[in-house]
């Protein structure tokens, strides 16, 4: 428990931020999953809307602070390859 003014508030804050870090990472996981859930289950018209969906998302969680610019490259990257062996493995 915390004894000072200060380290309450710190406590409030931690509070605060591990709830906001819980939604965004659970976010990301269920956007990835809905992509992958599309790729393996052959349809490449949802892998697309779910693709583009958590493109969308995962990059505006670069601005909020959230990821960093190379984490969300670097997610996205792999989604896209992903959807793209789909769409090669169709045609």
């Amino acid at each position: 428990m915390a004894n000072h003014k200060s380290s309450e508030k710190r406590a409030r804050q931690t509070k605060v931020r591990t709830e906001r870090n819980r939604f965004y990472k659970t976010r990301i996981k269920n956007l990835t999953k809905n992509v992958l859930t599309a790729v393996s289950a052959n349809d490449t018209a949802a892998a697309d809307t779910a693709f583009i969906a958590a493109n969308k998302d995962i990059h505006s969680y670069v601005g909020k602070g959230i990821l960093t610019k190379n984490t969300a490259a670097r997610k996205v990257s792999r989604l896209a390859k992903l959807v793209n062996s789909l769409k090669t493995k169709t045609a």
